[in-house]
């Protein structure tokens, strides 16, 4: 305990209490291994508010470092390892002197990794600052996954999948640190990492169109199954003839062919998506649609169709006709000729799936 009476005592030196010191916030600086880069302002509010009520109930740890001044002589500074919250919140609330624990100095590594346990163990912790700390550890303390999962309790797998983010586009890495994208957003994601054109659809769809990571992950497994569909020939012409449906409609179109026929697939995401859709075909204006669960064209049924016309019409402008029972000639940029023929064979639409 400090005696004021004292006049030789250091009235600068820490205060102790039991093995627990009480350090002057300004003599205290952060951790340079700090995984966490921003600290949400509400949350440090409220702490701080707990702290003016409450204290600081959990000690910070610290080290000491003795730093040389320009006259030649050492004043003593303290390093922060574990606690940079209570350290903010405590400035917040006005404190001047914080609780510490004093160790001895550590390794980079091992402030690191006491950074890191500390914040993963809040879980709160933004996805992309863990990932960036545990490939710091990966690649400057060669730890391996499993070694570094032991350390933060968590399973290898954890770790690998955490790292393995960062494989994403740098605008993708900025949403999730946004908050725009959630990590579970990210797995979907992932799986086109080799398919650029597929994930950049696929992010922008997320963003826009508000996706949850189940539909997200559904839409991901589609191309896989497209790709897998594709593996051994790629139609060029299928291909474009997609690529030209995606631009107009302004969604995921995959064309199957099967013999001289074929089917279209359309993805959409809801009622009104659906409404829009039939819109830019022309096919029925405020048509019924079956609700279902599955929200898939294909089982969306149109109710009150309108009956089939022997007139001839011309097809709509920039898309291509859908026929379920035929498969339409190559696309060229020259007006289709007018057939009766080939227009009676394709003036049903019959299904659209997903």
């Amino acid at each position: 305990m400090q005696d004021d009476n004292l006049p030789n005592q250091d009235k600068r030196a820490p205060r102790r209490s039991s093995s627990i010191f009480f350090i002057e916030v300004d003599k205290i600086r952060p951790n340079p291994y700090q995984p966490r880069k921003e600290f949400d302002d509400i949350k440090l509010s409220e702490l701080a508010e707990s702290i003016r009520q409450y204290g600081v109930l959990q000690p910070l740890v610290v080290v000491r470092k003795e730093i040389s001044t320009p006259s030649g002589g050492v004043t003593t500074e303290y390093e922060l390892i574990a606690g940079e919250r209570r350290l903010r919140a405590s400035r917040l609330a006005g404190l001047r002197e914080v609780p510490v624990v004093i160790r001895e100095d550590f390794s980079e590594k091992v402030k690191l990794e006491l950074a890191i346990v500390e914040n993963v163990q809040r879980e709160d912790l933004n996805p992309l600052d863990r990932a960036l700390a545990f490939k710091k550890l990966f690649d400057e303390f060669k730890l391996a996954h499993k070694d570094i999962a032991k350390r933060i309790g968590k399973s290898r797998e954890y770790v690998s999948n955490s790292i393995r983010l960062l494989g994403l586009p740098q605008d993708m890495l900025d949403a999730l640190r946004e908050g725009k994208i959630t990590e579970g957003h990210t797995r979907p994601l992932l799986m086109l990492v080799d398919r650029e054109a597929e994930q950049r659809a696929l992010f922008k769809d997320i963003l826009n169109r508000n996706l949850s990571v189940r539909e997200a992950e559904k839409m991901s497994r589609e191309v896989a199954q497209d790709r897998a569909r594709k593996k051994d020939f790629v139609d060029p012409e299928i291909k474009t003839i997609e690529n030209k449906f995606r631009e107009a409609l302004g969604t995921r179109v995959l064309i199957e062919k099967k013999g001289n026929g074929g089917r279209i697939s359309i993805d959409y995401f809801s009622e009104e998506d659906l409404r829009a859709l039939l819109g830019r075909f022309s096919l029925v204006e405020n048509a019924t649609v079956e609700n279902n669960s599955a929200k898939s064209v294909e089982s969306a049924r149109l109710l009150n169709e309108p009956a089939v016309s022997s007139e001839v019409k011309e097809p709509p402008q920039n898309i291509a006709t859908l026929a379920s029972a035929s498969f339409a000639p190559p696309i060229s940029d020259e007006p289709m000729a007018d057939s009766a023929e080939s227009h009676a064979s394709k003036k049903e639409v019959e299904d659209f799936t997903i």
